[in-house]
């Protein structure tokens, strides 16, 4: 999303490395060289695809490279309120200097299921803010009324409706995270988001990986490769189908994998 958003404005995009060996968090030593052209950097914590969660030090060094060279610090925040095992997820604001650098971006679509809605909010750098808010008046005329106070109502309201969503998830994460243990994985069970990032056995890529799946057992997880080259040799599962589906779709994953 990221990428194709970049080129439709006419800059290029560099990615990132996120090694496995980090837990998927950014290898800032192998990091590209920031040049005069690099004007913004983008993190997504907890992350989608493969779920790692960042710490205060990661976020820091974030906002020290982005006030070393003069980068707005972009921070996808959508998986922020589905988080596990008393892990709490940190805005990048917290972390001092942040709300000098960075806006972060919230998405009513994770938390509170108005995926189709299309609704959010930025909070961050005054002077980010400004921008954001002429480019947005000048594209649309604003998000339908009804929608907004829906988001109001969702925000403002009672959240335990927000803390039986994360059991929810928790006890589905635990569910796939469990049955592949069982099958010969080894998988840490993830701390955010709705994800379980799976490498992909013997060998075989991401893509032969999912059409095996498909084709055995007719189940459907996202290939790695779209994510990015970084993303070759894993399969992206989701716990947001209902519990029933969700069961029989890792029973048929078993009787698949024969491991």
């Amino acid at each position: 999303m990221y990428g194709i958003a970049t080129g439709l404005a006419g800059a290029e995009s560099v990615p990132l490395p996120l090694p496995s060996e980090r837990r998927f968090l950014p290898d800032w030593d192998a990091a590209p060289p920031v040049t005069p052209r690099t004007k913004l950097l983008w993190l997504n914590f907890p992350t989608n695809p493969t779920a790692a969660v960042a710490g205060e030090a990661d976020l820091a060094k974030a906002v020290e490279l982005a006030a070393a060279h003069d980068l707005l610090l972009a921070h996808d925040a959508a998986y922020s309120e589905i988080t596990f095992d008393g892990y709490v997820a940190l805005s990048v604001l917290q972390v001092p200097g942040g709300r000098e650098v960075a806006i972060e971006f919230h998405s009513l679509s994770k938390g509170f299921n108005m995926t189709g809605w299309r609704v959010g909010f930025a909070v961050g750098a005054a002077d980010a803010i400004r921008t954001l808010g002429s480019l947005k008046t000048n594209l649309d005329s604003g998000i339908w009324g009804a929608v907004q106070r829906a988001a109001i109502a969702a925000l403002e309201g009672p959240q335990d409706h927000v803390a039986a969503m994360r059991d929810l998830y928790r006890k589905r994460r635990d569910l796939v995270v469990g049955t592949l243990n069982r099958l010969g994985w080894d998988l840490e069970p993830p701390l955010g988001s709705v994800y379980v990032w799976v490498p992909t056995p013997n060998g075989e890529t991401s893509g032969e990986f999912a059409d095996m799946l498909l084709d055995r057992a007719g189940v459907v997880v996202a290939p790695g490769l779209g994510y990015g080259p970084g993303g070759e040799g894993y399969v992206r599962i989701s716990v947001t189908v209902p519990d029933d589906r969700l069961a029989e779709a890792m029973d048929r994953i078993a009787g698949a994998v024969g491991r």
